[in-house]
């Protein structure tokens, strides 16, 4: 249970999409998803980002050590490690997209170099429903893409 002062820490300090990390992974994980996206993410680009790294965690379901699914093997597998990789891989998939001239919706592009289709990782071929999933919980936290 939060205390009322923690209450209003989270929510003074609150980067978009901490409040659905905080309901799925509680208050330690909220603080490490604030670091991971403040450390990764340019504030400027928050308001547009921070929600996609929230519904990647919510769509990728990972277990401990693979929240967010990331499988790169240089990645920590803790939550802020995982957290950090994902908020770092989002922001600068983001600049690739910008430098390219913005072709197409930013999330087909990062769906296409986080969660490629056809991947020798992927034998289930699971990658095909991430942008679905993702556009979801994008969604359902109030991003704007």
């Amino acid at each position: 249970m939060l205390t009322i002062a923690q209450i209003l820490t989270l929510c003074l300090l609150q980067v978009p999409g901490q409040n659905a990390i905080l309901k799925k992974d509680g208050q330690a994980a909220a603080a490490d998803f604030r670091d991971a996206v403040e450390v990764n993410i340019r504030p400027g680009c928050r308001p547009l980002l921070a929600p996609i790294v929230a519904a990647i965690r919510y769509a990728e379901n990972g277990r401990k050590g693979r929240e967010f699914g990331v499988l790169h093997p240089r990645c920590p597998d803790t939550y802020r490690g995982q957290a950090g990789w994902c908020a770092a891989t989002v922001q600068k998939n983001y600049d690739r997209w910008v430098a390219a001239g913005k072709k197409g919706d930013f999330l087909s592009f990062l769906a296409s170099k986080y969660a490629p289709v056809g991947v020798d990782n992927d034998p289930n071929n699971l990658n095909v429903h991430w942008y679905k999933n993702v556009r979801f919980y994008v969604d359902k936290f109030g991003g704007k893409l």
